[in-house]
């Protein structure tokens, strides 16, 4: 017995736990490693029978005190628990294992109720690419994807129109089949869904022809999708009831199509502020210009002050991309990069010369700053 795991770290519980902890942690575990859940799983079954061994224990007030102050060694060959007896025939204290089923198969005992309960479609996602410009501005795409739809032709019944279904003879119309078998622990008694009827307690007599009896069909949609002016990379539009159809009255499922975008040439984006760069000559920056700055509603004039250095960042407010929920707009924000001039010509060059030589620190304070800093 001394390696055997603590009955309380077997059901996932601390020492001490009540009995509604006790027991409805034992459901859980139930569940979890239960055979019909994971056929042919050795450890599984292994798992459930430790499961039931713990709860055994646990679940019997007096029993658990002797396990509480003995350990495993409460229940060993005359130490007072089972004498040798094991868990054979054990009375699990009007526990009804139809509760667990219940929550495993959604039925249980309530004539295939779970099988029969109304289900929601699933949700769907439709990916789409846009470029730049149609994130920013918004757009109208048409776009095609596969669905699943009720049957028109049985109304998602399943069976062919003017049809009935007809009552399950292995079942008798409950939905479930209870099932004996014999464990460590004695005779068993399991419920399980029907599988003649899959748990509906009812069987197609005539099925739709269109559906082949499913109640559902694939179909190809086309959509027109209206994407709202801003949308960000990764962002996505909801489109309510454009799922896939539940089953047995539940709610249609969702579309979601999620949105990429692709790069710009110019503009990079951050949030609804917009970023470029603007290349100007040696002359522009040094004696100021009126240059065309790109926007994304066009070109635009802007006054480029005397003496603007390479890096300088200029800020043109509600330039940027309008925000869909509160309807404002970011800011433009443009670095200026001040272009070296190549392939000069002698005459080019001698110029630049005469000029280089005219300029004091007045006009290059930066420069001659930086050579007063060096030498000290």
């Amino acid at each position: 017995m001394a390696d055997k795991q603590d009955y309380y770290e077997t059901l996932g519980i601390n020492k001490g736990a009540g009995a509604d902890e006790i027991k409805k942690a034992y459901r859980q575990m139930a569940k979890k490693y239960h055979p019909d859940m994971n056929p042919g799983d050795s450890e599984a079954e292994k798992k459930f029978k430790e499961v039931n061994e713990a709860y055994a224990v646990l679940s019997d007030p007096e029993k658990k005190a002797q396990y509480d102050q003995f350990g495993h060694a409460a229940f060993e060959q005359g130490g007072g628990g089972y004498g040798g007896g094991g868990f054979g025939g054990f009375d699990f204290g009007g526990f009804d294992m139809g509760d667990i089923f219940s929550s495993i198969f959604g039925g249980g005992r309530s004539s295939g109720s779970g099988a029969n309960a109304p289900q929601d479609g699933e949700d769907l996602v439709y990916k789409l690419e846009l470029t730049f410009e149609e994130a920013v501005f918004g757009c109208k795409k048409e776009i095609k994807y596969s669905r699943v739809e009720k049957c028109a032709d049985c109304s998602g019944t399943g069976a062919q129109g003017g049809t009935e279904m007809e009552k399950c003879s292995a079942c008798q119309g409950r939905g479930y089949q209870t099932v004996q078998q014999r464990t460590m622990f004695g005779i068993s008694q399991t419920t399980r869904p029907c599988p003649e009827c899959n748990g509906k307690g009812k069987k197609i007599k005539k099925p739709c022809t269109n559906c082949n009896g499913k109640g559902r069909i694939k179909i190809n949609k086309k959509l027109s999708v209206n994407i709202p002016a801003g949308i960000d990379h990764g962002q996505r539009v909801q489109l309510s009831g454009q799922g896939n159809a539940g089953i047995n009255g539940g709610l249609t499922g969702d579309l979601y199509v999620q949105v990429s975008v692709s790069p710009h040439k110019i503009f990079e984006r951050d949030g609804f502020d917009i970023y470029c760069e603007l290349p100007i000559s040696f002359s522009e920056a040094a004696l100021g210009a009126t240059v065309k700055i790109p926007t994304l509603d066009g070109e635009m004039d802007y006054e480029i002050p005397e003496g603007t250095q390479t890096g300088t960042v200029l800020t043109i407010r509600q330039k940027g991309i309008i925000s869909p929920r509160s309807g404002r707009k970011g800011n433009l924000y443009v670095k200026v990069v001040v272009e070296t001039p190549k392939n000069l010509s002698e005459e080019q060059k001698k110029l630049l010369r005469k000029f280089g030589e005219s300029c004091g620190e007045k006009n290059l304070s930066k420069k001659t700053s930086f050579f007063k800093k060096f030498k000290k």
